[in-house]
């Protein structure tokens, strides 16, 4: 393991996890520019275009034979899975309710990670953690409601909330990986799972994966070098040296982000009640990095 788990976070690895999940706020314009291409044919090109450089990382990153290596490859690869099943929900959600639903409802991410955490992980949480987490669901909940998030017939919301279990999922797999493996490796093993994934249920939904316009290659080439190289390789490298449930909370810069780039890029207004839903999922993230989870006996 590369990094303290426990304790304070090092400041570096929450400052990668939190810039790499502010480059995120890129994926939901780069997916809107690669229009014809349908979701799973997305997700495919996305980890197949970041596959070939994100192996030569790990090729570079390789060192000596560990213990527990293959195990921590397989819990690598189980996060993938877990990343195919919330990308794949959170894009039929779309299909069923409003993007600020599916949305806002994948941000119970943070929730899942903390009850986890504390029921199966034996983890005690300080109050200041569980204010943290409410102030950023606030947060979250109004940049929604800014956005126009209204219940749909139920489905959408259904498939955003199952999202958010996988999303859970995929963070606290991700950290276990991430105790045995390097940032690049983790990173690695994730794509090629996600690859073959996303290709296979395409296959199966009988999506088209050509005859795209120029754009929407750019747009794809996009998501897969800036948004999976770059940005999943700073919030691999910071989830080992955050705790999980930092980790967990700082996912949660997405949504800010989102909204200041579609401020700055696409045109969008910024509304009064989208700056109040932003300060608040700072705030939130703020707390819960400063309450670190209560040392046990053992750990003293």
């Amino acid at each position: 393991m590369d990094g303290t788990r426990a304790g304070t976070p090092d400041p570096r690895g929450l400052a990668a996890l939190i810039l790499g999940a502010s480059l995120l706020g890129f994926a939901a314009m780069l997916v809107r520019w690669a229009t014809p291409a349908g979701p799973l044919a997305v997700g495919f090109y996305r980890m197949a275009i970041a596959l070939p450089p994100v192996a030569w990382l790990a090729w570079r990153a390789r060192g000596t034979a560990r213990p527990h290596i293959g195990r921590a490859r397989l819990w690598a690869g189980v996060a993938g899975l877990c990343f195919v099943g919330d990308l794949w929900m959170w894009h039929s959600a779309l299909h069923h309710t409003s993007a600020a639903n599916a949305t806002l409802l994948v941000t119970l991410a943070p929730i899942w990670v903390a009850v986890v955490s504390v029921v199966w992980m034996g983890a005690r949480l300080r109050r200041r953690f569980w204010l943290g987490v409410l102030l950023a669901l606030a947060g979250a909940l109004v940049l929604g409601l800014a956005k126009g998030a209204r219940w749909g017939t139920g489905l959408g919301e259904l498939l955003g909330a199952l999202a958010s279990l996988a999303y859970g999922a995929f963070t606290l797999v991700l950290g276990r990986a991430r105790q045995e493996l390097s940032a690049p490796e983790a990173l690695f093993w994730v794509v090629l799972c996600c690859t073959v994934g996303f290709g296979a249920l395409g296959l199966i939904q009988g999506e088209t994966f050509s005859g795209y316009p120029a754009r929407a290659w750019w747009a794809l080439a996009g998501l897969g070098l800036g948004v999976q190289v770059v940005a999943w390789w700073l919030i691999t490298w910071g989830m080992g040296h955050v705790s999980t449930n930092v980790g967990a909370m700082g996912l949660m810069t997405q949504p800010v982000a989102t909204v200041i780039l579609g401020w700055l890029l696409l045109g969008e207004s910024v509304r009064p009640m989208q700056g109040l839903g932003t300060l608040l999922v700072l705030a939130g993230i703020a707390a819960c990095a400063f309450a670190p989870p209560v040392a046990t006996p053992g750990e003293m």
